[in-house]
Order: structure tokens, then C-alpha cells, then sequence
């Protein structure tokens, strides 16, 4: 018994140390904020935005669990559990709305996410900065084009009837190829106008991750015989690697955002097979059929299953090394 009371002692005094600790480290956090005051004022637009505007509308989901009303109200609407989850899986389209949405995602992240980074790579080997600074606004304009401009110029570029590359394609006395109503060539089609309007944008992040590369490491390996390419292959890319993971995995948990607007005014009824993806499918029954509660449901999903991917992503990349996004 005499041994334990050492023993005893010692769990007490460290209890009372950490309670003793508490209140040091209440007043050590009024100090900081004391201190950093106007950096905290600086940082409260911020989080009462994120508050009201992405915290309090979380409440809404709710109603993917009801038989929601906009005259009875979030609390009386009836409670139905899962049913309108179980009408989303147990629908004759959801294979094909899952599958459309899910190929649209990984046509862009096969064509389109590694572009930027080679554009960035290019860019960042261009020598003449008045040049580099000339081909890096044209690269940015199509990002600030709406997708209703993009739409335009790709129906007069493409339409079969009237479109530039049609006649010029008839001129040559070949067929016209049908590009906005071929079901086999939507999704590139799609994929191609992401890679036009947005590429350029995308290389604002990586041209800022080269720029933080340490210019020693290039010295050092020019002086061990490396040539341009082998500088981008062993300096350039593992100093942003862990940039472009964290997007990576950014982008991953868009993988069921595929954009509503560029597929809305791309659709129609020719590829409506290929076309119908969650976005549009919760437009139709949320907006146009008024089934707040169904289409709810449906975003809820397409949330979830991003969820589940970021947080798999994530602890692949840590096991890889990296540092990931948390």
C-alpha cells in the first residue's frame, strides 16, 4: 500500500498542474487576442461570411430527410427517413446519370488538369518576360468569358449548318461532321471547352510554386551536366509536387461537379443520353418539378461521395509522403 501512495502523488500533483494550467492559458489567449485585435477584426468579415453563408444553410439539408413543404416549413414537414436516397439509387436513369457525370469528371482530369502544369513549365522556360507577360493575358482571357459566350462561339464554330470549321471542312469537299449532336464526341467536346476557357487560369498556381523554387538547386544541377528537361524533371516538379497533389485531391472531391452551366446550354435532346448529368437532373425535378426534398437528396450524394474521395485521397497522399490537405 506505502508503494502506491508515490505513486498516487504524482497522478494528483499532475492533475492539479493541468487544472493550475487552464486558467495561464485562458489568459494567454485573451493576451494574443488582445495583441492581434485588429488582425482578428481583419479575419471577421471572413468568418461571419463562412457562418451565414456556408454553416447556417446546412440546416436546409434536413429536408432531404422530409417530405418538405414551403408552406408547412422545415419543423412541421413530415419526417420520411430515407426514402427519397432510396428513389435516387432505385431510379431507371441513375446508372446513366452516374455515369455520364463521373466520365464528363475523368475526361477533365486526364486532359485537363495536367495541362496547366506543362503550360506552366513552358511558360516559366520562356526567357523574354514581355513576351511571357504577352502570352500569359492571352492564356487568361477565355477565363473571364461566361459559359453563355463559350456556348455561342461554339455553336458558330461547330454548327453543322453555318459553322466556320463546317464550310471550311465542305470547301475542302469532305463530309460536314456533326460535332454538337454527335453523342460520341459530347464529352470531348465538353472536355475541350474546359481546356480552352480555363487552362491558362490554372497556371497562375503553379507559376507561383516555380517561382518559390530554390534557384540553387538549378545552379547545382546544371553544374552536374543536367540540361533544361532534366532541371524540370528532377527540380522543377518534385519542389511543386506537394501543389499539385493538394489539387489534386481538391479536385478529386469535384469529381460529381461537372458545371451546370457549360452542360445546360450544351444539351440537347440529340445527346441527352450522354448529356444528363446530377447538376441538370437537379435542376429538372428541384427547379422545374418543385421536389425540393428529391433533389436535396441528390446534392446530399454528390456531397457525400466528394467527401469520402477527399478523405481517401488524403491519407493516400500521406502515405506517399506528402502532406495533403489536413
Amino acid at each position: 500500500m506505502d508503494s502506491k501512495l508515490p505513486v498516487q502523488k504524482t497522478i494528483n500533483e499532475n492533475v492539479y498542474k493541468k487544472e493550475e494550467n487552464l486558467p495561464l492559458k485562458l489568459k494567454k489567449f485573451g493576451r494574443q487576442m488582445v495583441r492581434d485585435r485588429y488582425l482578428y477584426l481583419l479575419a471577421l468579415p471572413g468568418l461571419i461570411y463562412f457562418l451565414i453563408f456556408k454553416y447556417l444553410p446546412m440546416w436546409g439539408i434536413t429536408i432531404a430527410f422530409k417530405d418538405f413543404s414551403p408552406f408547412l416549413g422545415y419543423a412541421d414537414s413530415p419526417w420520411v427517413g430515407w426514402q427519397h436516397f432510396t428513389r435516387l439509387f432505385s431510379h431507371a436513369d441513375f446508372l446513366m446519370i452516374l455515369r455520364n457525370t463521373l466520365a464528363i469528371s475523368f475526361l477533365n482530369l486526364i486532359f485537363f488538369f495536367p495541362l496547366p502544369i506543362i503550360l506552366s513549365l513552358l511558360l516559366n522556360e520562356l526567357r523574354s518576360q514581355s513576351y511571357k507577360r504577352i502570352v500569359q493575358s492571352i492564356i487568361y482571357l477565355p477565363h473571364f468569358l461566361s459559359w453563355v459566350i463559350i456556348a455561342s462561339l461554339s455553336f458558330m464554330l461547330l454548327s453543322k449548318s453555318e459553322g466556320v470549321i463546317n464550310l471550311l471542312i465542305d470547301n475542302f469537299g469532305l463530309a460536314k461532321f456533326d460535332f454538337l449532336t454527335n453523342p460520341n464526341t459530347f464529352w470531348f467536346l465538353l472536355t475541350g471547352q474546359s481546356i480552352w476557357k480555363e487552362c491558362g487560369w490554372g497556371t497562375i498556381i503553379f507559376l507561383a510554386a516555380i517561382a518559390g523554387v530554390n534557384t540553387d538547386l538549378y545552379e547545382a544541377a546544371r553544374i552536374d551536366g543536367a540540361n533544361r528537361f532534366r532541371q524540370i524533371w528532377h527540380v522543377t516538379l518534385p519542389a511543386i509536387r506537394n501543389v499539385i497533389v493538394i489539387l489534386l485531391i481538391l479536385r478529386l472531391g469535384d469529381i460529381m461537379e461537372v458545371g451546370f452551366e457549360q452542360v445546360f446550354l450544351m444539351y440537347n435532346g440529340a445527346v441527352s443520353e450522354v448529356a444528363e448529368v446530377f447538376d441538370t437532373y437537379v435542376y429538372r425535378v428541384g427547379i422545374q418539378q418543385g421536389q425540393f426534398s428529391y433533389s436535396t437528396a441528390v446534392g446530399l450524394f454528390k456531397s457525400f461521395v466528394g467527401l469520402i474521395l477527399v478523405v481517401v485521397a488524403n491519407r493516400m497522399s500521406k502515405k506517399f509522403g506528402e502532406e495533403g490537405i489536413y
